[in-house]
């Protein structure tokens, strides 16, 4: 054989025995080499979750998670926990968590992996190893900016909360889910409402009381998915927390974030700008209709005028401010000798008992109203009380056109204004204003010009001017023997000492009847009419389905939602 022949050959013969070695070696590796350090994935079973909000009355959270874990024999170590949080506003040093009662000390928003914002809990020594079960609970206290304006009443506000979830590569089975809302100290059991639960949870949750008088929500699903996220919301008088605490994000601010957050490129920030101001321009239109008393129908039905309407009605049909229309209730039930003013600030009323006849329905239900203490309620009992004024009016429409109505009753107006304005001396000026008061009140310049009117000169005040005003009504009691005149209206020509005012001092009595309505009685007006028109005049509901979404641990969260405060979480350990 030829020497190169051999060498080839001694070649080949060596390089198969390094083939066969090295396999060899490698087979050994994998019988010595324990099994658990080959498992290169997280799986397990979430077997509960128990989560705890705490609503402050400095308007944060505090999220209290009880997590109980069973590790699949086949899986890694859970040597990290990501839990997802509302938003970034929170600080670490104020997270405590534990592992079976161990404490963990490595908590970081460094290492979260999951999706949205959180903190990745290190177990370190105590990992929860495979086939074993594990607890783990952690509490995170003063999570800021978390509650909004409530959508339907701006006197309320919303606290909607999202649960943490975890990766569905991760986890098999189902979950034991509970969440439980703590509402701010103070709220009574009927000032806050639920939101609608998540599909699997109950309609309507458990209510109760916790040990520091809270009152409490809890929603509960033993067959729940701990891969999947759950929102809970609930809504209650913004009194309990600090006006300051309640993030109100105006429309132009939520399209900044938006689209700073979705648009990488001027083309995408383009297309999606343009939808937006479609989105916008559906707001401003929702907002508006939010004034509007009656429905749209009732301005295309019938023909000729609707007559016979008193002046609170006509202020319903001319969708009049509801401050104002509420001041033109408290006049007419005054004048009737229904009420007297007891104190203009805050205004509180004294009802006259028996009540005298010839009360038109609303004044009895405003009356009634008025009598409520607690002002939640109070507000309440007076939207209830103008729906049924509202449905009232709307019925007497019915077969009238609203336009033609609504121009007999702005002539009146008008020629109420002119007889007081017409008036030659104060005696008459005074008895015209007190003859066509209602009606003058319907003029959208009402305030200024009844300043105008009596800027200069005395008012004689009339006979029911003492309920309305306490001030006047001691001045009276404690200086001046005179009788009051009892009349319906001043007499004329008689040559009588009548009590009276300088004119501008009246002038800003009555003005201010209407402010201090707004400001003790329904608070915020828009709010107030909102509450009304949600059942007068609703706006119409879409029938289409929502459409969107996000798959895996992404968040399918828009935080920059009215109300919104949701958890966006995930993770996949």
């Amino acid at each position: 054989m030829p020497k190169f022949t051999l060498l080839v050959y001694q070649s080949r013969i060596g390089g198969h025995v390094k083939k066969v070695f090295l396999s060899l070696f490698l087979l050994f590796l994998l019988l010595v080499t324990p099994v658990n350090t080959l498992a290169v994935t997280y799986y397990f079973s979430l077997d509960s979750m128990d989560v705890h909000v705490f609503i402050n009355e400095n308007g944060t959270y505090s999220i209290d998670y009880l997590f109980f874990f069973s590790n699949d024999p086949s899986a890694s170590p859970i040597d990290f926990v990501d839990v997802g949080l509302p938003n970034s506003n929170f600080d670490v040093n104020k997270i405590s968590a534990e592992v079976n009662g161990k404490s963990i000390t490595d908590i970081s928003k460094s290492d979260y992996q999951g999706s949205g914002v959180g903190v990745a809990l290190a177990l370190r020594g105590d990992a929860i190893q495979p086939g074993e079960t594990g607890q783990v609970h952690v509490f995170i206290d003063g999570v800021d900016r978390v509650v909004h304006p409530d959508s339907q009443d701006d006197n309320y506000a919303s606290a909607v909360f999202g649960t943490t979830f975890f990766g569905s590569q991760f986890v098999t089975g189902t979950t034991d889910i509970s969440v439980t809302f703590h509402l701010p100290p103070g709220v009574q059991p009927e000032e806050p409402r639920w939101h609608s639960a998540p599909d699997g949870f109950p309609v309507e949750p458990e209510t109760g009381i916790d040990e520091q008088g809270r009152v409490t929500y809890t929603w509960r699903n033993p067959q729940a998915l701990g891969y999947k996220q759950y929102e809970f919301g609930a809504s209650f008088p913004g009194q309990y927390i600090p006006a300051e605490s309640v993030v109100r994000t105006s429309i132009w601010g939520f399209l900044g974030t938006f689209t700073e957050a979705l648009c990488p490129n001027v083309i995408c920030c383009g297309g999606i700008a343009f939808a937006l101001l479609g989105i916008f321009t559906a707001y401003r239109s929702t907002q508006k209709r939010k004034l509007h008393y009656l429905p749209p129908k009732i301005a295309i039905e019938g023909h000729g005028i609707k007559r016979g309407l008193t002046a609170v009605e006509a202020a319903i049909l001319l969708e009049q401010p509801m401050d104002k229309i509420m001041t033109m209730i408290l006049f007419s039930t005054i004048k009737k000798g229904a009420a007297t003013v007891i104190e203009r600030e805050p205004l509180e009323i004294d009802v006259t008992d028996p009540l005298p006849e010839g009360l038109h329905a609303y004044e009895t239900k405003f009356l009634n109203a008025m009598q409520e203490k607690r002002s939640a309620a109070r507000r309440k009992d007076l939207q209830e009380a103008m729906i049924d004024l509202i449905n009232s009016v709307s019925k007497k429409m019915k077969g009238f056109s609203r336009p033609e109505t609504v121009d007999y009753y702005r002539d009146i107006t008008k020629r109420a204004w002119a007889q007081v304005e017409a008036a030659e001396t104060p005696e008459v000026k005074s008895e015209k204003f007190d003859e066509n008061m209602d009606w003058t009140m319907l003029d959208e310049d009402y305030e200024d010009r009844t300043r105008d009117v009596f800027r200069t000169g005395p008012v004689f005040v009339p006979m029911w001017w003492p309920r309305y005003d306490p001030n006047y009504r001691g001045s009276v009691t404690s200086a001046s023997p005179k009788p009051v005149s009892t009349t319906s209206h001043l007499p004329t020509g008689t040559g009588m000492s009548l009590p009276q005012l300088p004119g501008s001092a009246f002038a800003a009595s009555v003005v201010t009847g209407v402010q201090n309505f707004s400001s003790d009685v329904i608070g915020n007006v828009t709010n107030f009419t909102n509450g009304v028109t949600q059942k007068t005049n609703p706006v119409p509901v879409s029938k289409s389905g929502r459409g969107g979404g996000s798959s895996g641990g992404g968040c399918a969260c828009a935080c920059a939602c009215a109300g919104c405060a949701c958890a966006c979480a995930g993770g996949g350990r």
